[in-house]
């Protein structure tokens, strides 16, 4: 199968067009800005944008075929080489909209993907990565080259038809997928033999998750001191990385910072970084990093609730970390501050992790946490039972709905505004 690569490797960027399909959603705006910058952690130069609107898309193009010439002008305009939708599209329709520009195309799933292959850097990362696109390369071999549609015979086979070039290519993809399942799964037993041990050396375990960019990794080298790789940039880091963090009275726990989430994440992506995911699903408490200051922060929110779900961990008890709002006014902030639900649990904390405002809050919460853990688990003798039901801690339904915190007050409100 044809691919493009867009890694940076020192030659000069490619150019490229974004193209989206405006159907009315309120976070369009925001999606096409999203594109770009995932354009440009990839590599590419985002040159110019193509908008349609209209409530379905084309079969054949994606867009309508005046559309396509409109796309063609543009990157004949700007001398781009590549065509970047942001929305997944079919085989078909990518097939026919490169031959209609003869030019490459690449959609939001295969251009999320090439940002993945090029930042994962564990053993485990690259195999999730490389299982991920071998499963998006089986579901596109429609659009292979022609060569596709010979057979030939072999051995004995003479003057029958043989297997066709797809179906060879089919065969192999699967059998790659194979090894590299069985690969995730051995990896996945060594995860878990690491959770029993601490679960047995009874350590409190804390995920962060949030959506990309949304400060997790600052975060994690505040509390933790690691060091890990921090940018401001789409999936800085996906590789998980667990370290532990001293509190008070001795106390420690085990502090794991994962992959971020982001809109329309593709399903392959999701499938194959479960080994990833795990600890997220096997923790004690997640911490969910958003970013205050955003915009589509209610709608970012949104979309890593829905993969948590997707995964199964909605159930676990987690606290919401506000950040970054050293970047807000402070007519929309209180500044750094816990709010805490009818039984006083805390269940959201509002910080800096670049700043370091709030800190010390974030760990007294953290404490809080562990140290009531520890009395349910002398309550309950049945603890794993309660995990799986994510009751033990008070439910999210306690919490006061007047407390919410006004995410649209910010919304026309940038971090670069004097």
């Amino acid at each position: 199968m044809r691919t493009l690569q867009l890694h940076n490797t020192g030659v000069e960027e490619v150019r490229a067009v974004l193209v989206g399909i405006d159907t009315g959603k309120d976070d369009f705006p925001e999606s096409m800005a999203e594109l770009a910058l995932l354009a440009e952690s990839a590599g590419s130069i985002p040159s110019a944008s193509v908008i349609g609107r209209r409530g379905s898309v084309d079969p054949s193009l994606f867009i309508r075929s005046g559309k396509a010439n409109e796309l063609l002008r543009a990157m004949k305009e700007h001398d781009a080489e590549l065509a970047i939708v942001n929305h997944a599209i079919s085989p078909t329709q990518q097939r026919n909209l490169e031959r209609h520009l003869g030019k490459h195309v690449i959609d939001r799933t295969g251009l999320i993907l090439d940002i993945f292959a090029q930042r994962a850097k564990s053993h485990l990362g690259k195999t999730q990565v490389e299982l991920a696109n071998v499963r998006y390369r089986m579901s596109r071999l429609v659009r292979a080259w022609s060569h596709l549609e010979r057979q030939k015979g072999g051995i004995g086979l003479r003057g029958g038809p043989g297997e066709t070039q797809m179906e060879l290519d089919r065969r192999m993809l699967a059998t790659k997928a194979k090894r590299l399942e069985a690969e995730l799964a051995k990896l996945q037993r060594q995860q878990r033999t690491q959770r029993r041990a601490r679960a047995r050396n009874e350590v409190f375990s804390v995920s962060l998750v949030g959506y990309t960019n949304a400060g997790k990794s600052t975060l994690f080298n505040a509390l933790t001191k690691a060091g890990t790789y921090a940018a401001d940039q789409l999936f800085a880091t996906l590789d998980t990385t667990s370290r532990r963090v001293h509190l008070e009275e001795g106390r420690q726990i085990v502090l794991s910072d994962t992959v971020g989430f982001i809109r329309e994440l593709p399903h392959q992506l999701v499938e194959a970084f479960r080994a990833t995911l795990d600890e997220t699903v096997h923790a004690d408490l997640i911490l969910h990093v958003i970013d205050a200051c955003s915009p589509v922060a209610k709608e970012q929110q949104a979309q890593v609730e829905a993969v948590l779900k997707e995964i199964g961990a909605d159930g676990i008890p987690r606290l919401e970390v506000m950040n970054k709002i050293d970047l807000m006014p402070q007519t929309f902030t209180k500044g750094a501050h816990i709010e805490r639900d009818i039984h006083g649990v805390p269940y959201r904390v509002f910080i800096s992790a670049q700043a370091g405002m709030g800190l010390d809050l974030l760990r007294e919460c953290l404490c809080e946490f562990a140290h009531r853990t520890d009395k349910l688990k002398v309550e309950h003798a049945d603890v794993h039972h309660q995990k799986a039901h994510g009751d033990l801690l008070q439910p999210l339904t306690d919490r006061p709905e007047t407390a919410d915190f006004d995410f649209h007050s910010t919304r026309n409100y940038s971090p670069n505004t004097p």
